[in-house]
């Protein structure tokens, strides 16, 4: 059976300012770093629950993607969320593989590990690993975090008339993101995810830090959303030729870059012709 859809590669470019794009529970909530060279983190499971809430929480963002995409209510295929608090286990595991690949948006496409302990073979459609990997995000330059004391004029507890929370407030400076996709067709005939799944992902990207803002994170810009298709199914060109030429570089005579001005943040006019060539299309999702 031929691939639903060629390889393919992405990288997201991320204006964090005075934000936590992703807290570490082992560490206060402070924002994530990498110890060694202080260098922002943001893990995949972060990037992927915000696309998930988007879908699972019918947003305006689903509902124009859905029209967009002439995605029908009443088809067979859902767009439901497995990985979302409340979910029924007893009734997801008495899914057979057609309904279950049928139902669930996130599994067809991130993949899933619902039951790893269940030994009938006839379920391992419930242990999938996804067609579209999300790699690790990276600040370009190392971060500095603020932390500030929260004060609340109306107190939270029932004895006192106001409250104050100490440095709850842990947010980045400033920082320059980058979070690279890829999308594997060779895992999509296991998932059961299709060309819609993958243009749904593609729709709900550029969205993704904008509709689910939050106090913590209220100033996350989305600068670029790059994708790129390979000209077949195994790949045309290695990944990095083009992510390389895509990621954003302090300027020469910056020590520490404070806005999005201190950095050189290529445009597709700077990929290489040689590289361009290679790809059946290399497009900004963010202008779309």
């Amino acid at each position: 059976m031929n691939a639903p859809f060629n390889r393919c590669i992405g990288l997201v470019i991320l204006d964090v300012t005075m934000s936590n794009p992703n807290g570490d529970p082992d560490m206060e909530s402070d924002p994530r770093t990498i110890d060694a060279s202080g260098l922002g983190l943001i893990t995949p499971v972060s990037f992927k629950r915000k696309l998930r809430d988007l879908v699972g929480d019918q947003s305006p963002v689903f509902d124009a993607a859905s029209e967009h995409l002439g995605l029908n209510s009443d088809s067979p295929r859902k767009f439901e969320i497995l990985e979302t608090r409340g979910r029924n286990r007893n009734q997801i595991i008495n899914l057979s593989k057609d309904d279950f690949q049928g139902t669930y948006w996130d599994a067809r496409v991130f993949g899933n590990t619902f039951l790893e302990s269940l030994e009938d073979s006839e379920k391992d459609h419930f242990i999938r690993t996804g067609v579209i990997q999300i790699g690790v995000g990276q600040s370009v330059a190392p971060v500095e975090i603020e932390r500030i004391t929260m004060t609340n004029k109306a107190g939270v507890e029932g004895d006192k008339d106001r409250g104050m929370a100490p440095l709850a407030f842990r947010v980045v400076r400033h920082g320059i993101y980058t979070i690279p996709f890829y999308v594997n067709p060779s895992i999509a005939q296991k998932t059961g995810m299709d060309t819609n799944d993958l243009e749904l992902f593609k729709f709900l990207v550029p969205h993704a830090y904008q509709h689910t803002a939050s106090a913590i994170r209220p100033q996350i810009t989305m600068l670029h959303a790059w994708f790129a298709e390979h000209m077949n199914p195994l790949g045309s060109c290695p990944d990095y030729k083009l992510i390389d030429t895509l990621i954003p570089r302090v300027k020469d005579d910056i020590e520490q870059p404070t806005n999005k001005h201190n950095y050189d943040i290529p445009e597709k006019s700077d990929i290489p012709e040689a590289v361009l060539d290679r790809f059946n299309e290399v497009i900004d999702l963010c202008d779309a």
